[in-house]
């Protein structure tokens, strides 16, 4: 088969849901919702445009569990039902082309600027390396009755998901947030059950599906993003990833995307020109640990970061490493590219490393998943994203929009 016809393939998850074809739109943090961390329309019109686009499973991005814990300003969350109808507008729009949506949920730990909240929380009290602690302060360790009730707030986001009418939820394990946390031996130094051996640190992650499939239904999708490994000394391994994957599996979970990186160290915002040869050959950065895994269990896979060309997107499919590939930026400035491969038509995304000309500014994740969530904003407003950033302009652009939000929801706190 050609690239159209493999990708347009449709996917068949285990408890019977259908992926129409292979391609993922990976979640990306939008931050589109309200000052105080509602929904709002421009999310049900940016994900109308990557549907019509040809998307078969839209994954948003990373909805809080918990308003005191949030990752950016004007994320959404959803601990309630007070956004039912708009939750239901955005699930709708979703699924506008045949498709299919699943909400992501998160809790940010103590990946969480000072600007927005001065007492993170942790596993452990372990602060980020001296070039961060600038941004994010050091945490405090969670409570086990604390513990406890953000499991639970995982599994109540989750049922106002379904009862809106999303198609599942993916839990957030990865890039550094809580539940990465609580599976490094280097963030969690905990000597209770939910530290210590990597037993004890993947019981979070394992609680936190459990509740989520106590109280939704067993068509409801639950799939999770992680790691293949943190890619920092003493951090999680792709050893204790595979094991965590294989008992995920076990339970039952339908889809696992495989990432790796946190903010200390991004492989999730690599460009093209920090990679190995032999990883740039096949695009993505993460395919040779998903062949690791496709060995060990049969649960679909899902590989995002780095695909850049249809025929590499086919390839990756091909080789039975991957059922979904997993995309982020392209599909922040080419919505429609998925429609465009199944058409035949020959695919090169235009996606280039950005470059502000200050090199601790360009090793940073944080411009980059900025800079595209600008396009998100674009999308959302019913307008065309910019195919190519402005380097310092783009920089200057970024640091305007976060300060004015970060002093909008510091004096929301405030009042």
């Amino acid at each position: 088969m050609n690239a159209a016809e493999l990708l347009s393939q449709p996917l068949t998850l285990k408890n019977g849901a259908v992926i129409p074809n292979r391609f993922a739109k990976s979640a990306m943090s939008e931050t589109l919702g309200t000052i105080d961390n509602r929904m709002t329309e421009k999310l049900v019109t940016l994900y109308r445009t990557w549907a019509e686009g040809g998307v078969g499973l839209s994954i948003t991005g990373n909805v809080m569990v918990d308003r005191q814990h949030i990752g950016e300003p004007q994320n959404v969350v959803v601990d309630d039902e007070r956004d039912l109808p708009l939750l239901k507008a955005w699930a709708e729009a979703g699924k506008a082309n045949g498709g299919a949506i699943w909400m992501q949920l998160n809790h940010p730990g103590k990946q969480i600027p000072k600007m927005l909240n001065s007492e993170p929380v942790s596993p452990s009290a372990i602060p980020f390396r001296k070039e961060l602690k600038s941004m994010f302060g050091t945490p405090r360790a969670l409570t086990s009755d604390e513990i406890e009730t953000i499991i639970s707030r995982f599994a109540i986001s989750a049922a106002v998901a379904e009862k809106a009418g999303f198609d599942g939820v993916q839990i957030h394990g990865a890039h550094g947030y809580l539940i990465s946390q609580f599976l490094s031996p280097h963030h969690n130094q905990r000597e209770d059950e939910w530290g210590g051996s990597p037993e004890n640190r993947m019981r979070f992650v394992l609680a936190v599906y459990r509740a989520i499939r106590k109280v939704t239904s067993a068509g409801f999708c639950v799939g999770i993003k992680l790691n293949s490994a943190d890619f920092q000394r003493g951090g999680f391994t792709e050893e204790e990833s595979l094991d965590v994957i294989k008992a995920l599996s076990d339970e039952g979970i339908d889809l696992v995307e495989i990432s790796g990186g946190n903010y200390e160290n991004p492989a999730m915002a690599k460009g093209s020109g920090s990679v190995k040869e032999s990883t740039r050959s096949r695009e993505a950065y993460f395919l040779e640990f998903a062949e690791k895994v496709r060995q060990q269990v049969k649960t679909p896979l899902m590989v995002t970061g780095g695909f850049r060309s249809g025929e590499g997107m086919a390839d990756a499919v091909a080789s039975g490493a991957t059922d979904l590939i997993g995309v982020a930026r392209s599909l922040a400035i080419e919505p429609d590219f998925p429609n465009r491969i199944m058409r035949g038509e020959a695919f090169e995304s235009a996606v280039r490393p950005i470059t502000t000309g200050i090199k601790a500014i360009d090793d940073m994740a944080l411009m980059e998943v900025s800079w595209y969530a600008r396009q998100l904003g674009r999308m959302g407003k019913g307008k065309s994203p910019r195919l190519h950033n402005r380097g310092f302009w783009s920089l200057l652009e970024v640091l305007g929009v976060m300060t004015s939000r970060g002093l909008r929801t510091r004096l929301r706190a405030g009042e």
